[in-house]
């Protein structure tokens, strides 16, 4: 059993930034997102309560930071392949600004499953 969520709910991706999160489709076990972050655009603080595999359409280099403004991570520094699907356990307080020349589009299927 998980322990129980930290953050509030109005730190939900869908909540907290619905201008780059739409929601799919949700049920009692998933729940689907579309997110969208157009180039130099910032999606603000936000959670990610379950694990997911994401799946990106269309990639751009990134910069994810955490509530502080600290850098979490920088794509432009990462080594390796970027494969299409990624797994990623769930997301405290994070913020993700596109410092590349596309427009970021990712799937993600959250497996609410993984709380019970």
């Amino acid at each position: 059993m998980r322990k129980p969520w930290p953050w509030p709910d109005a730190l939900d991706a869908v909540i907290a930034a619905p201008k780059h999160h739409t929601l799919v489709f949700e049920n009692e076990r998933v729940r689907v997102l579309d997110t969208r972050i157009p180039v130099g655009d910032t999606a603000p603080v936000h959670t990610h309560r379950w694990p997911a595999v994401y799946y990106t359409i269309s990639f751009s280099h990134f910069i994810r930071r955490d509530e502080q403004g600290n850098v979490l991570f920088d794509s432009r520094t990462a080594t390796g392949s970027r494969p299409a699907a990624n797994w990623a356990d769930c997301l405290p307080p994070h913020s993700v600004e596109n410092v590349g020349e596309n427009d970021i589009r990712l799937i993600s299927w959250e497996l609410k499953e993984s709380e019970l």
